[in-house]
Parts: C-alpha cells; structure tokens; sequence
C-alpha cells in the first residue's frame, strides 16, 4: 500500500485491491482460516490509514495556520482508500516460483484515470512485491484495461509449444513474450521449458515508422533467423517475416501485417 499511492490535489489515495499468492502447500494449510487472514489484513490497512493520518495532522495545522495569512493550499483528507472497501485475495502458486512456506507475491492494484493521449481507456498500476529467499524486490507495470482503439492487426506471431499450436495477433506497440508467471505477466506466455526465461523477449513497434524491433530479456539468449541478437537492451530491427528463437527451445514465426 504504501509504494502505490496515487497523489490527488486534496487527498492521497490508497490502493483497494491485492493479489496474495503463497505456496501451494502454505495455502493447502492456511485454507480453512483465509477468511480470518482477510479480516486481520484489513484490519491492519485500516490501522496503517490511521497511523499515516495522524502523523499528517501536525503539517495539516501548520498548514491551515499558513492560510489564515493567505498562503498555502487548501486542507487535504489525508490518506483514503481508493475503493468503497479494501478487497483481499489468497492464492495458490500455481506456477512453481514459490517453493518454501513464508515465500509470498504480493499485487498491489490502483485504478488510474483513462490515457486520452494513448487512446486507452481505464489502466492499473500494479506494484508487485516479491519475497523469495530471505530477498525482497518490488516492480511497477501499468496496463490498460481496455484494448487500445487502435485495433488493427500489425503483425502476427505463430509458434507451438507444450499446449500445442498458438497464433497471436500483434495489436499493441509493444509486447513480452516468456514463460510468464504470477510476478511476471507477459503478454504471449509459452509453455515450454526452463530455459526460456519468465520475461524472454520484447517486440516495439516504432509508431511513426511501422518498423520493429526485437530486444532479448532473457538468460540463455534470442536468436533471429538463427543469428543471436544483442543483450543488455539493444534493438535489432525486425524484418517483415522472420524466425525467433527462445533459448534455441521454443521458436514463433513473425510476420508484418
């Protein structure tokens, strides 16, 4: 909650929503008592609310002291909960990242207003919390939440993996592929060995130009009709048909609309 607020000219707002995910043989035994977990979580959003308020209550006098000589803002509400009641989620790890008991992935979900320069409706930013291994890290995503207007297909890929044959329509100016996972949402996920990395691949789509490109994300590499492009964040440009290879395992075929 606290590394996803979203700053309003009167009032701070607190994300409603979270993801908890734990192991599955954690969440097999605290099953029976996650309504209780709900209830004490939210209790201890609200008492973070309230803590969070009362230290701003000394600026807040200050600042309504500033006013009466004409300076300063107009008082705030302090830090409230962006949704009409905090909503709280227990899962299972389905996906195997969690493996011992206190290991935890945490997603915090604020609602933003809509991008009218990127055409998109409503979007979420979404803080993900990782604890594994004694290790705590956190990353940032926003997503839109409705298709962008531009529908018109760019590009498509077509690749087979462990679940068989897949197409996917390019839509987007940018788009990962990998393994995915519950900390690593992507927006082609394969199914396939551990060799292709949960975040494996980018593809930009330049929007001036049309032209794309390929940026490898991965351990074990990306090759482009078999050549190996560059780590560490470098584009390669995208021909218009093309093979890529995920760590030599899984390979999609690209082709420019």
């Amino acid at each position: 909650m606290r590394q996803n607020r979203e700053e309003l000219k009167y009032s701070t707002l607190a994300p409603s929503r979270y993801t908890v995910y734990l192991s599955a043989a954690e969440h097999a035994r605290i099953e029976s008592i996650i309504p209780r977990l709900q209830a004490e979580a939210i209790r201890a959003l609200d008492e973070e609310l309230a803590r969070a308020n009362r230290q701003s209550r000394l600026r807040s006098a200050w600042r309504q002291a500033v006013r009466l000589v004409g300076m300063g803002r107009p008082p705030t509400e302090g830090l409230v909960n962006a949704g009409p009641q905090w909503h709280i989620e227990f899962l299972p790890d389905l996906d195997g990242e969690l493996a011992a008991e206190g290991d935890v992935i945490v997603h915090s979900d604020m609602l933003l207003p809509p991008d009218v320069e990127l055409g998109s409706g409503e979007r979420t930013r979404r803080i993900t919390t990782v604890r594994m291994n004694g290790q705590t890290t956190k990353r940032e995503q926003v997503t839109s939440e409705t298709r962008p207007a531009q529908t018109t297909v760019r590009a498509r890929l077509t690749y087979r993996d462990n679940r068989g044959h897949h197409e996917h329509d390019v839509v987007r100016d940018q788009i990962t592929i990998g393994r995915g996972g519950n900390a690593y949402p992507v927006d082609v996920r394969v199914s396939t060995a551990e060799d292709v990395s949960r975040e494996h691949a980018r593809i930009r789509r330049d929007a001036a130009t049309g032209q794309f490109f390929l940026v490898d994300l991965s351990t074990f590499g990306t090759t482009l009709d078999g050549r190996h492009v560059p780590r560490g964040g470098a584009e390669t440009v995208l021909p218009p048909r093309a093979r890529i290879g995920l760590a030599e395992t899984v390979f999609l075929d690209f082709e420019q609309r």
